[in-house]
């Protein structure tokens, strides 16, 4: 793929994606906008519809981006892993469901003999990027269980831990430009391109404290952008970067990337470029 089609992606994303904001003010005023409104951090009023938006944009432009033996893995993990994740925005909003959350929370609702939301959201996400490695499987034997794995866990971990991010305005959205452009190169990395020009084009919107990404859209952008990271070259690298994610997320049951962040030279700047004063 050449570097004026690449472009040409990151183009038609950004785009997308403002077609799809415009779509969703309109939707947001009336009646039917009405589950999808929060609160944000700052007590200031926002819309998730932000979330169907970069799901949308982000997943229609991976398919039309990504070679050919990934493009069915790309529509199933950004589609799937979407609408579980707005199922997630909707329901888990439920007053009986305010407890059920991270992992935690998820495990003792099961306990209680309930299923969250969130755990709907989690199995969701987990077959279809079972599917996805299924989908992009190359030759057989134990070599091929072992890139099965490694693309399960890389799309599963990275959607989740994308999700994780989307805790203060443009964070998530930030976090998917630097690793979409940071992965734009190679065979692949079409796949990433209208990624990556969806969450510029939301960027704004959401750093305006105007609408939020929500599970939605971060975990749809995030499962693209972990069936990316699937395909790099070196399975070392690949088990490298799912470790990281790995550790990422489990100590995100324990410490606050909010606390890290600010208490980060250069991590914390990054993090409040564009925002609104508190």
């Amino acid at each position: 793929m050449t570097a004026r089609t690449r472009a040409g992606l990151v183009a038609a994303g950004a785009l997308a994606a403002r077609a799809g904001l415009a779509g969703a003010a309109a939707l947001n005023g009336q009646d039917a906008g009405a589950p999808w409104r929060r609160t944000n951090f700052a007590g200031r009023p926002v819309t998730l519809l932000g979330g169907p938006v970069l799901a949308a944009a982000a997943t229609a432009t991976a398919v039309a981006g990504a070679p050919a033996g990934q493009r069915a893995a790309a529509a199933v993990v950004g589609g799937v892993a979407g609408l579980v994740g707005g199922y997630d925005d909707l329901a888990g909003a439920r007053p009986e469901q305010a407890r059920d959350k991270g992992l935690a929370g998820h495990l003792a609702a099961l306990r209680e003999g309930r299923v969250s939301a969130g755990a709907v959201k989690v199995a969701g996400i987990g077959a279809a990027a079972a599917v996805a490695a299924v989908l992009t499987r190359r030759g057989g034997g134990l070599p091929a269980v072992a890139d099965a794995v490694l693309t399960t866990g890389l799309v599963a971990g990275t959607a989740n831990l994308v999700n994780l991010l989307d805790l203060r305005p443009g964070r998530a959205a930030k976090a998917t430009a630097l690793l979409a452009g940071g992965t734009l190169g190679g065979p692949a990395g079409g796949l990433v391109a209208g990624p990556l020009g969806a969450a510029l084009g939301v960027l704004p919107a959401d750093l305006g404290e105007r609408v939020m990404l929500g599970d939605c859209g971060a975990n749809a952008v995030g499962a693209l952008l972990g069936l990316r990271l699937a395909a790099l070259p070196g399975r070392g690298t690949r088990a490298g970067l799912l470790t990281v994610v790995t550790a990422l997320t489990l100590a995100s049951e324990r410490v606050s990337f909010t606390r890290v962040i600010e208490g980060t030279p250069g991590l914390r700047e990054l993090d409040r470029l564009g925002r609104r004063p508190a």
